[in-house]
């Protein structure tokens, strides 16, 4: 990451469940940023910003935080999202040194196509890695063109990009290729035979 982005945010004075409501009125977000060497600094900051850095940076963005001037680089940690609107109702960030290492699940995506006949079942949506804070990637990409069925590719099995560290087991099933399942269809005789055996139920009733 050349570039970090910064948000400019002011420190909260107000808590509970009615402050944190007239600031999502007023369109800002509340948050908070925890560290292992300092005490938590409650923050709001543009609600839009938020989503934006959401949107295009990934639930693992880096960030300064300019809180009344002093800014903090810190990575998102948790977000509180609404179950009904998805909106995002708090963030809780923690603390980072550039340079530090840290631990973060990653999406992982397919590319290509498998074997022709063959089913591709994803097992696992991400992998757990540690990487450099700034230089996280936002996905791990898998070719899974051509593969046949019969074939599985474990966590150890991919390729991870440069100074990426895999913390999930290497033997971890990820992504299973299996046989295309195909749907029983009968022969014409069978067919005949099944539709004669669900009418002798009902002709008897009518007796």
């Amino acid at each position: 990451m050349a570039e970090t982005t910064v948000i400019k945010a002011e420190a909260r004075t107000e808590f509970g469940k009615g402050a944190a409501r007239r600031l999502r009125r007023d369109f800002r977000l509340p948050g908070v940023i925890y560290g292992t060497h300092h005490e938590p600094i409650h923050f709001h900051a543009d609600l839009l910003e938020i989503h934006t850095l959401l949107r295009y940076e990934g639930v693992n963005a880096v960030v300064e935080i300019a809180v009344d001037g002093e800014q903090h680089l810190c990575m998102v940690k948790a977000i509180d999202q609404n179950v009904l609107t998805l909106d995002v109702d708090h963030l809780d960030m923690l603390s980072i040194k550039r340079g530090e290492k840290v631990e973060v699940e990653v999406p992982v995506v397919t590319e290509g196509e498998v074997f022709s006949g063959a089913m591709l079942i994803q097992e696992l949506d991400t992998l757990t890695i540690v990487a450099d804070a700034l230089k996280l990637p936002e996905e791990i990409l898998v070719s899974v063109e051509g593969i046949e069925a019969g074939n599985q590719i474990l966590a150890g099995d991919i390729t991870l990009p440069e100074g990426v560290e895999l913390i999930d087991e290497a033997d971890a099933l990820v992504l299973n290729i299996t046989h295309e399942e195909v749907a029983d269809v009968p022969e014409e005789g069978e067919e005949a035979d099944a539709e004669a055996t669900e009418a002798a139920p009902a002709a008897e009733e009518n007796e």
